[in-house]
Order: structure tokens, then C-alpha cells, then sequence
């Protein structure tokens, strides 16, 4: 055009284009086509917008804008018929057509307008007046074909297009606005755009100059904002450079966006800037310049579907040179789990990179050890550097990583080595046996584990069932831990014998005991071959019990295990074996003379429930009267008092002797009261039982056509039921014709039953007898 053009409409399709210029021609054009439309005005023409569906043949109409907005339709021959939409409020500043509805602005505010009915809808007035609207212009535009969005001074306000109800219409348009949003903007709005739900704002600002202090023009801004029912939510904020920002109005800024395309075009005198939408390469790469690897693998992660320029291994694998860079080793080695996954070829990489820095410690924790496996040489290398410099690294690793991670030949071998200038040091000792028995040499590994005295053994044993390998060595097994050792010696018996066991404990007595203490426990008959060993064991080693196991053994020599307590003097176990060989005047006598307890005496012979010992008890405590106290208080349940009281020589003063015998009274009184209390108990128990077989015998019993006589062997009852006809029936359910009963030879006339009288057991009670 060799004049200013004022303003581009394109259709939605993009294939029709209106133009309009300052020679006021609007020209309508196909873009793929050869239609063109031309039409002359005789003044500038500053806005024209086609109709959105121009592409089809009966939606060929387009309007412009001036003193008068304007609508044209192609009609007949091609012709086009002009009709005025609206005119009288100023200029037409700005149009947007969308579907079928066309939103206009002029001086005094917005008017919408459905094409198909020819109805204006609404009129939305400017809010601020005082803003002249040349300097100021509205900013409209559709978010989809029910909704405007009006920007106009600093005011935004959201509006939505509805369909009025049928019986509210009368006079009015069938449709009206709805306004949903409206919140006021810091700044001058110079164009918007939707962005999903929320806006793209392209604000003019102004601002005071620090060193002038004068307002002047500042860069404009683009914002991304929410919208709320009141106000707004500010999502992002840049400030736009573009040349000759200072001299720019409000007027001067355009924004015009692509709904396809995401793209949003800032027009300005100048220059124009293209904003798209930032997807999340952009945002990887601007976290990725910022050095938030962290973030950057997060973000790669979630949204890893989507993005097409990055890959999660190279960000990672950045991640980790940006942490080895930065000296934070074990943080690096942890990611390397995470970003090197299964990846053999870069592990291996990984670990030579750390070995070059002289890490390798850092990253040992965080080797695979399952899935995948590396080579056995990155594993010993690792354990070669712990060697050199970290012995309780070194035995965590071993014990850690599984055996067939390395070749533990070359490990055992390096151990040894290193033994070599230290054969003392216990770690690595420890450490050799976890290797011995990795390599299944059981036996090396027992060794050593028992000369450290290593909680490991009883288990390595039991694992690896090395009862052969032990039976020379159960001395220092149970040095080690004498109660481990007995309970694995116990509980294997079939595999080390109770003989091989006690013949290697000879010469260590005390743990002899201790074994053959534990065997008896548990079975008193298993070691009965050594319960005349055992005797001495206790008595030298553990005398409480000696006695509990004089009780509980069958197997036990008497006479030996009198003469091992006789030697040393064991009085309650010497009279323990007096009573049970039956000399219990012998016990009880030593009980007396040794131990002078009147109580025991007094406790034995109650055991013992023997006269003869009582006598004895008796005559030897006659002259003792602290003994005579003690006979009084405990004998009266169990020998009669008078036989003590007799024997007292007068004059013997005795201690407590009114007490001892109102404690016999006492005693006597008990006895009678509990006899009188068992003999009302025994009573009424009779008559309880008493009542009860009366009730049982009152009881009615069933006869019917199974019963039989048990003389006759016939039917108790006759086939003929209107004769007559007599029957006996006994308690014990015997049934008889009386007929079949023999006479009674007795006076009584109490007939029995013969068959219970037979068998002895006793005559039925009484007698039912039926007659008809």
C-alpha cells in the first residue's frame, strides 16, 4: 500500500484478510484465493474486522469503524449493502467480532451486539472519564465466543454473554452480560490477551525520575495475572526493552496474540517483540544456566513425556560433575544410585573418575551390589584403598557386599599381608574369618573366631554345622561362653556325645560341673553314669544344689554321697540321706544335736509321721524347756499334748508355758468345731440327696409295646388293650407281669426285683405297679 495502513482483520480460518488505510479504501482479500473486494470511503477508515467465518459463502459481511460503525453484507449481484449498526457517541476506536457477536468500543464505553438478531445487548460505560480515550484507548478481546474481556484506563473488567430466560424477555434482547470479573491494574492497560484462565496484561507505565523528579515514560510491562472476583493474583512480571520507550504513549503499545499458536506479538512504533509460552525445556535451561541441577532433574523427571530437548542421564551426569566440583564427594556419589541407574558402562566410568580424585571412599557406600554388577575389579580396588588406610571401613565393606563381588582369593591375600606387620590387630583378623568363611574354609574361620572370642562362633557353627571341627575344642568354647556353649553342646547331642564332652572337660572340673549341671535339668536319667561324679562336683563347686539334686536323682549312690557330706559336714544334707536310707532317729538326732532347731525337728518328724520318733523328739527335749516351748506350740495336731504334759518334772521353770497351753486348748477347740462343722455338713449333704432320690423315685415311668417282661420275655403290654391286666415295674426299669412274679416269702409285702437281687445289686427301692 503506498499509504499508512490503519488496521489487519484476519478471519479464523487465516485465509481472508481485511485491510484498511488512511486513503480510506478497505480492501477484503484472499489469502489462497483470488477474491478480492475493494471499497472506497472519502475519509481515512481506522478500523475494519471480517467476519470470523468469512471463508463460507453466506458469511461474507465485514464492518468498519469511524463516526459510524458500519456493517457490510455481499447480496445480490455480488453487490454490497451497507446498514448502520450504530453512530452518535464519538468514534469508533475499537471492534472485535467473534461467532455472532460483535463488541464495539467508543467514547462513552463497550456496546455488544448479536449480529443475527440485530439486538444491541449491553452498553458497559468507562469507568474513568477523565482519561481521554484517544491517549487511552480500550483494549478488547474475546476469550471464546460467550466472553469479552474489556481493559480500558487501569480497569479490567470480565464479561459473560447469557441467555436471558424465555418469560423474563418482554421487550428486552434474549440475551444479556454478565459481569464475573472486574479489579483494578498499578498501571495503564495499552492491550490483553486470555492465557488459559488466566490474562496476559501489556501495561504503559510511568514512573518518577530519581534524578529529575519528573514523571516520565518507563518500559512497558508484561504481565501474566489471575483473576479474582474483587482483585487479582500477579503470576509473573517482566519489563519490556524496546527502542524508544520514552517517548511512547499508552496509545502507542498494540498486544495481539495466536490462539493456535500460543504466540503473543507487543507492537510497538518501533519494534515488535514475540512472547510465547515457556514450555519446560525453557524452564530446564534457564534452571540449568542458574546451575539448580537439583531442581533441573526434578523438573526433567516429572515431566519427562513432555520435554524433547533434554535428557534426565545428561542432567544428571551434570548434576555430579557440578557436585565433584564443588568438593560435596558423598553428596555426588549418593546421586550417582539415582541418575546412573542400571548403567554398568557409566558406574564404571564414575568410579575411575572419583579413583583419579582419590575418593573412592566416598562413593564405596553407594557401589550396586545386586543390579546390575560391575566388574570385580572396581570392587577391589575400592577394598584395596580401605586396606591401605582404614581397617573398620574396610571390615564394614566385607561385611556388607556379598562374597562373589571380588575375587576373595586376592583379598584374603592382601589381608594376610597386611597381618603380617600387625598379627595382632583384631579387625583385620575378624575380617580374615568373614573371608574364610566366604571362601567356605570353615574351619580356618573357627579358629580364628575362637582365639578372638568372637560372638560369631556359636553361630558360624550352628550355619555351617562344624561339629566335627569343634570336638577338640569344646574347653575353649566354653572359656568363651560357658552358657552358649553347653546350651549348642546340649541341643547337638546325636553330633558331640555326652561322654566325648565330659572326657574333654577332665581337667577342667568347674565346667564339668557346669555341663553336666545344665544335662541334668533338662533330663534327670541321661547322665545317670555321672550322677557319682556329680555329687562331689556339687558339693565342691555349688552346695545349694547339692540337695536339690540328692531329691530329684534316682540314680544317686546313698552310701557315697553320706560319706562326701559326712567328710565336709553338710547337716541338712546328711540328714536328708539318714531319713531316705531310713535311719531317721539318726537324722532327727542330728537335727537335735547339730543344728539344736526344734522347729526342724519338729518339721521332720511330722514328715516322717513315725511314734517312735515323736518319743524320741520327746525325751530329748524333756530337759531342754526352750525345746519343751517348741513341742507344745507344734505337736498338738499330731500327738497328744498329755503325753509332754506328763513328763515335766515339777518345778521346771518353762518359757511362755501359759501360751503353749492356751495355743493346745486353743488348738482342741479348732479340732472339735471343725468336727461339729464337717458332721452338719455330712447331714445336710444326706438329706439333699435324700429329697433327691425321693423326687426321682416319685417319677413316672415310660412302659410302651417295646418293653417285655423280663420273666416271660412276652410283651409287657397285651395285644388286646380293653383287658385287664397287671404290671410291676421297679425303680431299676425291670418290668414284670405280676403274674410272672414268684410269691414273696417274707412277712413284709415289699416285693424286690429278682434280677438286681441276683447280681447282688441291691433291691429296687419301691415298686410302681399298674393295673387296668
Amino acid at each position: 500500500s503506498p499509504v499508512k495502513i490503519n488496521q489487519i482483520s484476519l478471519d479464523e480460518s487465516g485465509e481472508h484478510m481485511g485491510v484498511c488505510s488512511e486513503d480510506g479504501k478497505v480492501q477484503v482479500f484472499g489469502l489462497y484465493s483470488a477474491e478480492e473486494f475493494h471499497f472506497f470511503f472519502d475519509c481515512p477508515i481506522k478500523i475494519v474486522a471480517v467476519h470470523p467465518h468469512f471463508v463460507r459463502s453466506h458469511f461474507k459481511q465485514f464492518v468498519t469503524g469511524g463516526k459510524k460503525l458500519l456493517l457490510y453484507e455481499r447480496g445480490w449481484m455480488n453487490r454490497w449493502k451497507p446498514s448502520v449498526l450504530h453512530e452518535g457517541e464519538g468514534n469508533i476506536r475499537n471492534v472485535k467480532w467473534r461467532g455472532h457477536l460483535i463488541a464495539w468500543a467508543n467514547n462513552m464505553g463497550v456496546k455488544i451486539l448479536d449480529v443475527i438478531s440485530k439486538q444491541r445487548i449491553t452498553n458497559v460505560p468507562r469507568d474513568d472519564i477523565s482519561l481521554r480515550p484517544d491517549m487511552y484507548p480500550c483494549s478488547l478481546c474475546w476469550k471464546d465466543n460467550l466472553t469479552l474481556i474489556i481493559g480500558w484506563g487501569n480497569s479490567v473488567k470480565i464479561c459473560s454473554v447469557k441467555e436471558r430466560h424465555a418469560s423474563e424477555m418482554r421487550d428486552l434482547p434474549n440475551r444479556y452480560v454478565e459481569i464475573v470479573f472486574q479489579f483494578d491494574t498499578e498501571f495503564y492497560i495499552s492491550g490483553l490477551a486470555p492465557l488459559c484462565d488466566q490474562l496476559v496484561i501489556l501495561s504503559y507505565v510511568k514512573e518518577i525520575s530519581e534524578k529529575t523528579e519528573v514523571e516520565c515514560c518507563a518500559r512497558p510491562r508484561l504481565d501474566i495475572v489471575q483473576p479474582l472476583p474483587e482483585s487479582c493474583e500477579e503470576i509473573s512480571s517482566d519489563a519490556l526493552t524496546v527502542r524508544g520507550f520514552q517517548e511512547n504513549e499508552c496509545r502507542d503499545y498494540h498486544l495481539e496474540y495466536s490462539e493456535g499458536e500460543s504466540l503473543f506479538y507487543i507492537i510497538s512504533p518501533r519494534d515488535v517483540v514475540v512472547a510465547k509460552e515457556r514450555d519446560q525445556d525453557d524452564h530446564i535451561d534457564w534452571l540449568l544456566e542458574k546451575k539448580k541441577y537439583e531442581e533441573a532433574l526434578m523438573a526433567a523427571e516429572i515431566s519427562q513425556k513432555t520435554i524433547k530437548k533434554h535428557k534426565i542421564l545428561d542432567i544428571g551426569l551434570a548434576y555430579i560433575n557440578h557436585l565433584v566440583e564443588k568438593g560435596e564427594y558423598d553428596l555426588a556419589a549418593r546421586k550417582c544410585q539415582k541418575i546412573l541407574g542400571k548403567n554398568t558402562e557409566l558406574w564404571e566410568f564414575e568410579v575411575y573418575k572419583f579413583k583419579e580424585i582419590g575418593q573412592l571412599k566416598a562413593i564405596s557406600r553407594y557401589l550396586p551390589r545386586r543390579d546390575p554388577v560391575l566388574k570385580p575389579l572396581i570392587y577391589e580396588m575400592v577394598l584395596h584403598e580401605f586396606l591401605e588406610s582404614d581397617y573398620e571401613g574396610f571390615a564394614t565393606l566385607i561385611k556388607e557386599w556379598p562374597g562373589d563381588l571380588y575375587n576373595n582369593t586376592i583379598i584374603v591375600q592382601a589381608v594376610v599381608d597386611h597381618l603380617k606387620k600387625d598379627p595382632q590387630n583384631r579387625t583385620l583378623l575378624r575380617t580374615l574369618a568373614e573371608l574364610y568363611t566366604y571362601d567356605q574354609r570353615y574351619g580356618r574361620a573357627l579358629e580364628i573366631y575362637l582365639t578372638l572370642r568372637h560372638k560369631d562362633v556359636f553361630q558360624l557353627i550352628h550355619k555351617h554345622n562344624l561339629f566335627s571341627s569343634i570336638r577338640d575344642k569344646i574347653v575353649l568354647l566354653m572359656d568363651f561362653d560357658s552358657e552358649k556353649a553347653v546350651d549348642m553342646l546340649l541341643d547337638n547331642e546325636d553330633k558331640i556325645s555326652i561322654d566325648r564332652v565330659v572326657e574333654e572337660l577332665e581337667n577342667r572340673p568347674e565346667l564339668q560341673h557346669v555341663y553336666l549341671h545344665k544335662l541334668f535339668k533338662r533330663d534327670h536319667h541321661k547322665g545317670q553314669r555321672y550322677h557319682e561324679k556329680q555329687i562331689s562336683l556339687y558339693a565342691e563347686y555349688d552346695r545349694p544344689n547339692l540337695l536339690p539334686f540328692l531329691r530329684d536323682s534316682t540314680h544317686c549312690p546313698l552310701e557315697k554321697a553320706l560319706e562326701i557330706c559326712q567328710q565336709r559336714n553338710f547337716v541338712e544334707e546328711t540328714v536328708y540321706l539318714l531319713s531316705r536310707m531310713g535311719n531317721s532317729r539318726s537324722a532327727l538326732k542330728m537335727i537335735m544335736e547339730e543344728l539344736q532347731d526344734v522347729d526342724k525337728a519338729i518339721e521332720f518328724a511330722k514328715e516322717q509321721d513315725d511314734g517312735e520318733l515323736w518319743e524320741d523328739l520327746i525325751l530329748y527335749s524333756i530337759d531342754k524347756p526352750p525345746f519343751i516351748t517348741g513341742l507344745l506350740n507344734n505337736i498338738g495336731t499330731h500327738v497328744d499334748p498329755i503325753l509332754l504334759i506328763h513328763r515335766i518334772k515339777e518345778g521346771m521353770e518353762i518359757p511362755n508355758l501359759r501360751d503353749s497351753l492356751v495355743k493346745i486348748l486353743q488348738d482342741y477347740n479348732l479340732q472339735i468345731l471343725l468336727r461339729e462343722g464337717c458332721k452338719k455338713i455330712l447331714v445336710a449333704d444326706s438329706l439333699s440327696l435324700l429329697k433327691k432320690m425321693h423326687r426321682t423315685q416319685m417319677k413316672g415311668v415310660l412302659v410302651d409295646e417295646e418293653n417285655i417282661c423280663e420273666s416271660c420275655l412276652s410283651p409287657i403290654l397285651p395285644s388286646d388293650a380293653s383287658k385287664s391286666f397287671n404290671v410291676v415295674v421297679f425303680h431299676c426299669r425291670h418290668m414284670f407281669h405280676k403274674e410272672c412274679l414268684p410269691v414273696s416269702n417274707t412277712v413284709s409285702s415289699v416285693q424286690f426285683c429278682n434280677i438286681c437281687s441276683a447280681k447282688h445289686r441291691g433291691p429296687g427301692s419301691a415298686i410302681l405297679e399298674m393295673k387296668k
